[in-house]
């Protein structure tokens, strides 16, 4: 039997050149003004969309990769997601919207602040999607960079003294008595003095407290630290894994026995696996993508590198298409997630042309080799992943109006037929719409 699923888009290139490298470009849409993604935001609220997480990397990477990043746009330039943030939620009512942010790129009181001002304005749609990149250390002091779970730590400590800042108005403190004339009730205030590893500051917040929750923390990431993070404190988890039976299960079972460890009911999490579908009109339209992918030319091989060198920060076309890939060429910076990602479920010794040929491929939908099917395939997908026990689907992919109702306009109508996607929201903002069920 079908089961409402939570729907989320994660905007994978960030705010950056959105149409750059494809045809659509051509609309003339103007990546730099929020005109672009108001459309598509209302588009995904039309749509009954929970969220829309927007990726950022602070840094054009290092020296050795900034030009690959930016020659083709993949990785930057990006501008900040979190001043796109106010321009999408006037276009909107109900959506969440989800900027990356960084613990290493602001202080813990000017974040709760601006932070606080953003959850208020926006009547509790707020989400953070927060990363823990280490890469961009160096913009923001000339600290050493951490290593990945010392970031981790400093995130961790950052996010709880956000929230003992944003909890520093006890029950009582906001008055607001027109009669008395009293405002608020300055006795009821925590003075907050933190001092730990990484940071320290005293409270309490000059931004009064929240009526509807506070806003919702977003995590990626799939190591043992990363998890017990998200475990921690995360409302959503932005999930990355094959989506087999077996590994949905194991991921699941991973991130709620973090919640457990730390207190929390698994029910506290909601985890969305994230998917990029290939949609087109019919299962042989689909068969014939999938057969003209199946042989990879050089070229083909060479572009997919490109983006991976971007991910990365790690120069992989002028390697060897023929020789094994050495994992000594990544820095400490590069994530073991997106190595693996890369690398896949090949040994040592295979060949990095086997590598990206394995990118390069499609695979079907109906066959659970890939993603390339028709809207009531992928529909399929989604009702067997509501079997498994998922919470939702992010789909994943840029903002571009294009492409957004080139995966929605005929998929829609189908999961609200099956009773897959919400019909309407419910008042309370993000947090009561993803605890809604």
């Amino acid at each position: 039997m079908s089961r409402l699923q939570h729907f989320g888009w994660f905007l994978a290139r960030g705010f950056g050149p959105h149409g750059w490298g494809h045809p659509y470009l051509r609309w003339n849409h103007r990546w730099t003004e929020p005109g672009l993604y108001q459309d598509s935001a209302r588009t995904l609220e039309q749509a009954g969309f929970d969220l829309l997480i927007i990726e950022d990397a602070p840094s054009l990477g290092s020296a050795d990769t900034i030009d690959l990043r930016v020659r083709h746009a993949f990785g930057g330039p990006k501008h900040d997601p979190l001043l796109l943030a106010p321009y999408l939620f006037a276009a909107t009512q109900h959506l969440g919207v989800v900027p990356t942010v960084n613990p290493a790129a602001s202080l813990p009181y000017t974040a709760a602040r601006q932070f606080a001002t953003l959850q208020h304005l926006s009547g509790h749609r707020l989400g953070l999607n927060v990363v823990t990149d280490t890469g961009s250390a160096r913009h923001f002091s000339t600290a050493p960079q951490l290593g990945h779970d010392a970031a981790y730590d400093r995130a961790e400590e950052w996010l709880d003294g956000i929230r003992q800042l944003w909890r520093s108005w006890g029950e009582g403190a906001l008055v607001v008595d027109e009669e008395s004339g009293v405002y608020a009730d300055g006795t009821r205030l925590d003075a907050t003095h933190h001092r730990g590893e990484y940071f320290g500051f005293d409270g309490p917040l000059n931004a009064i407290p929240f009526t509807d929750g506070e806003p919702a923390i977003v995590s990626p990431g799939g190591s043992g630290r990363g998890l017990s993070f998200a475990g921690h404190n995360s409302d959503v988890q932005l999930a990355l894994a094959p989506l087999d039976e077996a590994s949905i299960r194991a991921y699941r079972g991973r991130i709620h026995t973090a919640a457990e460890a730390a207190g929390r009911s698994a029910a506290d999490i909601k985890i969305l696996f994230a998917i990029q579908p290939v949609l087109v009109s019919s299962p042989e339209e689909a068969d014939r993508l999938v057969a003209a992918s199946a042989d990879p030319s050089d070229d083909a091989l060479i572009a997919i590198a490109r983006k991976q060198s971007s991910d990365l920060e790690t120069d992989l076309t002028g390697l060897d298409l023929d020789r094994p890939l050495e994992r000594s060429i990544f820095g400490e910076h590069v994530s073991e997630g997106s190595i693996r990602r890369l690398v896949g479920k090949h040994d040592a010794d295979t060949p990095l042309r086997t590598l990206l040929a394995a990118h390069a491929r499609l695979g079907r939908l109906n066959d659970g080799s890939g993603f390339v099917g028709t809207a009531d395939e992928f529909a399929d997908r989604i009702e067997e992943l509501g079997e498994w026990g998922n919470d939702g689907v992010l789909l994943w992919g840029d903002l571009h109006p294009v492409t957004v109702h080139r995966v929605l306009d005929d998929l829609v109508p189908i999961l609200r037929r099956r009773g897959i996607l919400r019909e309407e929201y419910v008042d309370g903002g993000l947090q009561a719409n993803l605890r809604a069920f």
